[in-house]
């Protein structure tokens, strides 16, 4: 795979392949400049100007692109990731304008998760020139964000266990000089109850932990990022079915979005306190598994009733949060593969946010918005914190009933955030079933360019 950063280059006059953007209303007024010849072959290709369409056209001893789009004057995310997939290998550039946003679907349609072909049979790169140069390095950052999700998520839960994610984070921290702190064993079990209860029947090389990560000038606001790490549930003794469980190697997708996310606040050097919380685990099956019917002690001092073992990461979630709460933090941004409420409520492409605060909510949504990576609302309502009542706890882990389970999951984190605290909650996806143009089967960053667009304009570089 080419390096993401090669992808795009500054345009310094050098010969590259003209693609020419026209909508679908302004294609006929630009077919009347082609030559019969040119007409002809654009009808052959059967080009009539849609989304997605292009067409390559002769000219002398060259050829140009031409490539349907719904504004030429306002380019998407993804406007020029179907170019980037399927055209030859070569150095091209807009004839009419520039890329802008499409920078970032440039890079990521280009991406292929080979680790484990013996055969790499992909093309060679597509390069694309701008004079927008100022915008290279954000644009490359964030799909090099995007891209590590991918990876992260795309790999098999034997080589992404709770030690491998731990990996990602020591390069991380060494990286950036951060300070890495990670609990295992009694530690864990003492301070992290929950973490330790979900992780505890996985064999002794997935042993469960949590990684905390430090970085930032300790009198700037606190933001604390938290990820959900299990990197294989199972279901525990309330064992999903096959067809359930064939992808829960995603489900420490919040994980990533996390890895992904802080390494572009580290990047861009916000002016912030960063406190990462990453716990990991494989909730799996053994004799020493946790039960329906057991009572976990929390880090917060409050007990749980286990009414599903399949609602395992709400509970290694409420630990961390804990933590995060304990140091006063300006902001919490959790994300994790949560519920499959959410996914059933809003499809995969669009991750659920619960926010505390209506000004916070709308920041990152219209951060959303604005780069393509769109999330919905969700409410905390309160009416629904009885769902979690448990006649021997404090709480129980699930809803006894089938309503809002996504919003009875977000109001569960809700009891382990600290009292009056700034905290967004992304209920995400973390996968691309179906290929789109710049999105590959497989794992996806679903509120990640979201959260970090609200990041940096909350807090600045």
């Amino acid at each position: 795979m080419t390096e993401a950063k090669a992808l795009i280059r500054p345009d310094r006059g050098e010969p590259a392949i003209a693609i020419h953007l026209v909508s679908k209303d302004g294609f006929e007024a630009f077919a009347k400049g082609l030559s019969a010849g040119q007409r002809a072959s654009l009808a052959a290709q059967k080009f009539e100007g849609g989304g997605y369409q292009f067409a390559i056209i002769p000219d002398g001893d060259s050829w140009f692109v031409i490539s349907g789009v719904a504004n030429p004057e306002s380019l998407s995310a993804w406007c020029l990731a179907k170019l980037a997939e399927e055209l030859p290998e070569g150095v091209y550039r807009l004839a009419n304008g520039e890329a802008g946003p499409a920078m970032f679907g440039w890079i990521t349609a280009q991406h292929r998760f080979t680790r484990y072909k013996s055969e790499d049979k992909a093309q060679g790169p597509r390069v694309l020139l701008t004079a927008q140069v100022g915008q290279i390095d954000g644009y490359v950052a964030e799909a090099q964000a995007e891209l590590l999700v991918r990876d992260l998520v795309n790999a098999p839960p034997e080589d992404m266990g709770p030690a491998a994610l731990e990996a990602e984070f020591e390069k991380l921290a060494k990286a950036h000089k951060a300070e890495l702190t990670v609990v295992r064993g009694d530690a864990l079990e003492q301070d992290y109850p929950m973490v330790h209860a979900v992780g505890r029947a996985a064999a002794r090389h997935h042993a469960p932990r949590l990684m905390h990560l430090v970085w930032g000038d300790p009198t700037h606001p606190v933001l604390a990022v938290v990820g959900k790490g299990v990197c294989f549930d199972s279901g525990g003794l309330d064992i999903k079915p096959p067809s359930g469980m064939r992808l829960m190697k995603k489900d420490m997708g919040g994980a990533a979005h996390a890895i992904a996310l802080v390494g572009l606040v580290m990047e861009a050097r916000l002016k912030v306190r960063l406190h990462v919380l990453v716990p990991a685990v494989e909730n799996a099956i053994a004799g020493n598994a946790f039960r329906p019917g057991d009572i976990l002690r929390t880090r917060k001092g409050l007990t749980v009733e286990i009414d599903n073992t399949d609602a395992e990461g709400r509970l290694i979630l409420g630990d961390a949060l804990t933590r995060a709460s304990e140091e006063s933090p300006d902001l919490i941004v959790d994300f994790a593969t949560l519920t499959g409420a959410a996914r059933v409520a809003l499809g995969p492409d669009l991750p659920a946010l619960m926010a505390r605060r209506d000004e916070t909510a709308e920041a990152f949504l219209a951060a959303g918005k604005a780069h393509d990576d769109p999330a919905w609302r969700l409410p905390l309502h309160d009416a629904y914190r009885e769902y979690l009542a448990s006649d021997v706890a404090d709480m129980a882990n699930s809803a006894a009933n089938p309503f809002a389970g996504a919003s009875v999951a977000g109001l569960f984190l809700d009891r382990f955030v600290g009292e009056g605290l700034d905290w967004v909650h992304f209920d995400t996806f973390a996968w691309t079933p179906a290929p789109k143009p710049g999105r590959a089967r497989g794992g996806r960053g679903l509120g990640l360019r979201a959260a970090w667009h609200a990041i940096r304009s909350r807090y600045g570089a």
